[in-house]
């Protein structure tokens, strides 16, 4: 046995080093949530789902408030608010953080349940990255690629943005999601009509959970002690808007009283669905993205003045 594992040691160290070098190039275009756990600790942060990551452009507000953000906000399965997302928040924030700002996104579905979700277990997030993560500032990740990228890791190195350009859906190092799809009218309409029908199923099955709506409530109070929360609620299609209100229309008033409670600023965009474009009725396109950051970053300013 000890002549073998002296014969497969030379072959064992080779492949550990071919994985360090290919992990090695892993960035925005690796995946889409690789980059969260590849850079420095935040001390401004945003917080979300995907309609947070791809509609907060963490550089709009660096340019506007003078102070870099991190948008942490991954998507409706992997980041919704829970606890599993409060720990993680716990592990990504610079712990020196003092007088941060922070941006926590919401709608009525990241702070909802499958009805039939009765158990902890069955939480979706708890098969994220979020859940398994210990460390979110090394660089290169190899524990985020051990556990959590299961392609062939040269994959990593063929499809990286020096050889390929940027992915559809690239991370920058800020944590915002850059998509870029086909924006013909016909190919958004047809986008938006499927997201719609997805949402209706949804509605049906899912109720606002007492649990994640506590764990918001956690979020805002943990994040509070270490500088000022706004609570944003991001608009989208009018097809989908009118169905989220339709299914949730005391949400607005919810947000409100959570803002009183917890001495919050509440920014709700909800009504100016209209001023943007979106890609699929769901997420804004990335130049709207741009707008809706720069009036987010005006009503800090504004709300800074009174």
């Amino acid at each position: 046995m000890k002549k073998f594992l002296i014969k497969i040691l030379p072959y064992c160290i080779a492949v550990i080093v071919v994985l360090a070098i290919l992990g090695s190039y892993a960035d925005g275009n690796t995946d889409d949530n690789y980059m969260h756990f590849a850079v420095k600790k935040p001390q401004n942060i945003i917080l979300g789902d995907s309609r947070g990551s791809q509609g907060i452009v963490p550089q709009v507000l660096k340019n506007k408030l003078s102070v870099p953000f991190d948008n942490f906000s991954l998507n409706i399965a992997e980041s919704p608010y829970g606890e599993v997302y409060l720990k993680a928040l716990k592990r990504k924030l610079d712990p020196e953080t003092k007088n941060g700002i922070f941006i926590l996104s919401i709608s009525p579905w990241n702070v909802s349940l499958a009805k039939t979700i009765r158990k902890k277990e069955g939480f979706p997030e708890e098969g994220s990255p979020l859940n398994n993560m210990y460390f979110y500032d090394w660089s290169p990740n190899y524990e985020y690629l051990l556990k959590n990228y299961s392609r062939s890791w040269f994959k990593i190195f063929t499809e990286r943005e020096k050889a390929v350009g940027k992915s559809n859906t690239f991370l920058h190092p800020d944590g915002w999601l850059e998509v870029n799809v086909d924006m013909n009218k016909d190919s958004v309409a047809a986008r938006t009509r499927r997201k719609v029908e997805g949402y209706k199923m949804v509605a049906k099955e899912t109720a606002l959970s007492p649990e994640r709506l506590r764990a918001f409530d956690e979020i805002i109070s943990y994040l509070r002690t270490r500088g000022k929360v706004y609570i944003v609620r991001i608009p989208a299609s009018e097809k989908l808007m009118a169905l989220e209100n339709e299914k949730f229309p005391q949400f607005s008033k919810l947000l409100q009283d959570i803002g009183r409670k917890q001495n919050a600023k509440v920014f709700d965009f909800s009504k100016n669905f209209h001023d943007f474009d979106y890609t699929d009725g769901n997420h804004m396109y990335k130049e709207s993205g741009k707008k809706f950051t720069s009036r987010i970053a005006d009503s800090i300013r504004l709300s800074r003045k009174n």
